[in-house]
């Protein structure tokens, strides 16, 4: 039997039901479109498994050359590459050892690229009068990030998009997660039929349930947008000026002790 990943498990099923029920719930009274999103990770971070492999190997060589081989730089240098590697599986294996390798900023910009991929990947850019909303959390970088498309963004503005990936990201530390993602849905969806009120032959065009994505390799392409213009790890600045129209919203992330 497969072993579900913590994207899965991050709600339950009971929870999974209420955040569909409260997308619904809000889809039913505006023409904008809400979507949920949890991922293990928003990359595989390989620069960090060589980098914490090439420390680690060396590390671990030193102490055998200066113990076993009289501190031999002939001896250090073979040892070393052949340690590299078993480090650098060792590193893939446990994720939380990588997170010592990794910066800050490269995380933020890994959940920030990784969030407005999800929302081309999603169809989000695809909705009536650009009002599409992605709550993005990601795990292993402990963030939540909240697009909204530029329908939206141009009637509430950065504030209120910061206010609620605070409340979510504050509910998760109290171990309340669908509790506060809930009333987040709900407080987007109560501005969404102040100024995007449903309408005669309006359809539901996105999925209303939680969307999980287990940890995998993968190669960012934002539909609509010229090839090459989203790198690996970064997008490029010739995407900004369109991306950028949009409302983005990050949180600080949660205590990795929560």
């Amino acid at each position: 039997m497969e072993e579900r990943s913590k994207a899965e498990l991050f709600f339950s099923e009971a929870e999974k039901e209420r955040l569909r029920a409260a997308v619904q719930g809000v889809e039913s009274r505006t023409i904008g479109e809400v979507v949920v999103m949890v991922v293990d990770t928003s990359d595989d971070y390989p620069e960090a498994e060589i980098i914490g492999g090439i420390f680690l190997s060396s590390l671990v060589s030193l102490i055998l050359t200066f113990f076993f081989f009289h501190a031999s730089i002939f001896w250090f240098v073979p040892v070393s590459f052949v340690l590299f590697f078993p480090f650098k599986l060792l590193l893939r294996s446990l994720p939380h050892l990588k997170k010592l390798f990794l910066g800050a900023d490269r995380k933020e910009e890994a959940v920030r690229t990784r969030a407005f991929v999800a929302f081309y990947e999603h169809g989000l850019d695809k909705t009536r009068q650009s009002t599409g909303v992605l709550f993005f959390l990601s795990l292993f970088e402990r963030k939540v990030h909240i697009l909204a498309d530029q329908g939206i963004y141009s009637k509430i503005g950065q504030e209120t998009l910061d206010r609620y990936a605070k409340i979510v990201v504050e509910g998760i530390k109290k171990g309340k997660a669908c509790n506060t993602l809930c009333q987040a849905i709900q407080d987007t969806g109560q501005l969404l039929s102040t100024h995007f009120p449903t309408i005669a032959g309006d359809t539901n065009e996105l999925p209303d349930a939680v969307i999980i994505e287990k940890a995998k390799k993968w190669s960012p392409r934002l539909p609509g947008l010229k090839a090459g213009v989203c790198s690996r790890f970064t997008l490029s600045r010739a995407s900004l000026p369109r991306i950028e129209r949009r409302g983005f919203a990050r949180s600080n992330g949660w205590s990795p002790a929560d």
